[in-house]
């Protein structure tokens, strides 16, 4: 699908740029060709390091096009009932590039959520034999010891730490070129979402015995589902800390002082975010009219949150669900076709429709 590959090849021009607003030609031509033929001399806005990783590793360009469709999707779930919803109109991409030019929230949620789905990718790419470089976590051989007592570490653990690595050589190359506080707001971002991914690496076991008696272990490190990872980094998005630089120029202080220091957990951010209530390009602001909103919610997707207080049109659908669904022995669920009428309310728009022009 030539669409959705056009798609994933600008994610991941974002990913390498950090939010660059441009798509250029050779990243579409790189979406059509495929991994085997990937022209890292040909991509403009690379530094040396991704240039050289690039050339090194082409088939870790089509891993990390996954985790692009994956952390993608992820931001779209988390914010999914908000009023920016990490949304951009086909051929509109270059509006999730304008929100990454900010120092905002939502620009260190992207990074960290992005940074997470490098690692992501290419451990699992690892893991599944699909990369020259690396394979399954060497270090997981022999014997070993838990809570439960001894087991063989077998099968195949994920190489988690070779994503990370993977992912801050490749991801953080950029930011390192700059010494300013947007790079270090990024730098620090990238690493709490490499941190996140890492966090959720969990033992799995498998018995072996008589009658599944469990005299032998074998057990393996596995990463969560990504899920884990954005509903975690969700929480550090609405816990984030609004810093400023220190004097020297080498790190934080938080802007207010009530608020504790940010860990290599926090996401950390340095100016507000925008309302998000109308079409804005500067911002990267799709605005919310015609957005679907809960008439009975109170959080941020409530008709009044999202349509700004501008108000909201309802209109009457028929819809089929599946109801009167009964458990049959053994084992199956039927249920019938029943027609529904439901409300929708979407959001009305501003007098002026259209993008707010600043000149």
């Amino acid at each position: 699908n030539m669409n959705f590959l056009s798609g994933i090849c600008w994610s991941l021009a974002l990913v390498l740029f950090w939010a660059a607003p441009r798509v250029t030609s050779s990243w579409w031509y790189m979406g059509a060709v495929g991994s085997s033929r990937v022209m890292c001399d040909n991509v403009p806005g690379l530094v040396s390091r991704q240039r050289q990783l690039c050339r090194r590793h082409p088939e870790a360009m089509l891993s990390i096009g996954r985790g692009v469709a994956a952390w993608t999707a992820e931001c779209q779930h988390q914010f999914r009932q908000h009023r920016w919803n990490c949304n951009a109109p086909e051929r509109g991409h270059r509006l999730l590039g304008r929100v990454l030019l900010r120092s905002s929230r939502e620009s260190a949620f992207v990074h960290a959520i992005s940074s997470a789905g490098v690692v992501f990718a290419i451990t699992r790419a690892c893991s599944q034999g699909e990369l020259k470089s690396c394979s399954c976590d060497p270090r997981k051989k022999g014997s070993a010891k838990d809570s439960k007592g001894l087991f063989d570490w077998g099968g195949c653990s994920d190489n988690v730490d070779y994503g990370v690595r993977f992912a801050r050589a490749f991801v953080d190359a950029k930011e390192r070129k700059g010494k300013d506080a947007r790079a270090l707001m990024n730098l620090h971002n990238n690493r709490a979402g490499r941190k996140a991914v890492k966090r959720f690496l969990k033992q799995e076991c498998k018995c072996h015995g008589v009658s599944g008696s469990c005299t032998l272990r074998t057990c393996w490190l596995a990463m969560a589902d990504f899920r884990k990872t954005g509903d975690y980094l969700w929480k550090k998005y609405n816990g984030a800390i609004q810093v400023v630089m220190n004097q020297d120029g080498t790190g934080f202080t938080v802007a207010n002082k009530r608020f504790k220091k940010p860990t290599k957990n926090d996401l950390v951010y340095f100016e507000s975010s925008p309302d998000y209530c109308i079409r804005d390009r500067d911002v990267g602001s799709l605005g919310t009219a015609g957005r679907v909103c809960n008439q009975s919610s109170r959080g941020m997707d409530s008709c009044e949150v999202m349509c700004c207080g501008r108000g909201y049109d309802t209109s009457r659908v028929s819809r089929m669900t599946k109801c009167e669904c009964k458990f049959h022995w053994c084992c199956a669920v039927r249920c019938q076709d029943c027609l529904e009428v439901v409300d929708i309310h979407t959001c009305k728009a501003p007098k002026s429709a259209g993008w707010i022009s600043r000149t």
